[in-house]
């Protein structure tokens, strides 16, 4: 009796002659290779659930979506190694990525698409909460967006009466030690958001969050023109390289 085309095509998947595996493509997985394997790693992590796969098999897998064909694997260890982590390719200034080895604009945008998710999720975990009260959280989110920038970054939280996150924005980007800042801009900007509270927040490539005299003077210059308009700078955060550093808890904030 004749086999039917189905059979016949696990056969030819399983024989092994060159010739007769392409009469099996119509298989799921035609091959043993790099096909084969990814299945099994898309089983792993769909079986297992997120945290199952190792930080190269997660960027292995999200270079999938780049390299239709071939073993992403080697090149996964390589950006790791090259950078020093998961975490640190994704956070990886878009112009060095473009210029590292087997990485292309598809590669770059995917590796880009997943930092920008996990920014986006993090900030939903403090959006409609008062901020004050959610402090390890919103903490997360702001070392996951700044503290592996290799410019000094300024942005602003805004917050309503409820001191609820209105807006986080960017206002200006500098060089590695440096960013201006103008005091009227940020108070303009929370007036037309309708903010009550301000968070100021900004990066030290350097790692080191300690505050200069320019940072603690421009602090004190937005709190005096926002008091005209009766904005509250609630804060101002340093972020660092795994550390950051309060103007209120330092005391920084008094006598402005």
């Amino acid at each position: 009796m004749q086999s039917s085309p189905r059979r016949r095509g696990r056969a030819i998947w399983t024989g092994g002659s060159s010739r007769r595996l392409e009469e099996g493509e119509d298989l799921p997985f035609a091959s043993t290779g790099p096909h084969g394997h990814r299945s099994r790693m898309r089983e792993k992590l769909l079986e297992r659930g997120p945290g199952a796969l190792a930080d190269y098999e997660l960027l292995e897998m999200l270079l999938f979506f780049a390299f239709k064909k071939g073993d992403t694997k080697p090149l996964a260890k390589a950006l790791i190694n090259r950078y020093g982590s998961f975490a640190n390719v994704l956070t990886a200034p878009q112009k060095d990525l473009l210029e590292t080895p087997g990485l292309g604009e598809h590669s770059v945008t995917a590796i880009k698409l997943v930092q920008d998710a996990a920014l986006r999720l993090a900030r939903a975990e403090v959006m409609e909460k008062p901020v004050l009260n959610n402090w390890d959280r919103l903490m997360d989110y702001l070392n996951a967006a700044l503290a592996r920038e290799k410019i000094e970054q300024f942005r602003i939280l805004f917050l309503d009466s409820k001191n609820r996150l209105i807006a986080d924005e960017a206002q200006a980007r500098g060089t590695v030690n440096h960013t201006p800042v103008y005091p009227r801009e940020v108070v303009k900007r929370a007036l037309e958001l309708h903010a009550t509270a301000l968070i100021l927040v900004h990066n030290h490539p350097s790692g080191d969050p300690t505050p200069s005299r320019a940072d603690i003077d421009m602090t004190g210059e937005i709190m005096a023109a926002g008091a005209v308009l009766s904005v509250v700078v609630h804060d101002h955060l340093i972020i660092g390289n795994g550390r950051h550093l309060s103007f209120r808890r330092e005391g920084l904030l008094q006598g402005h």
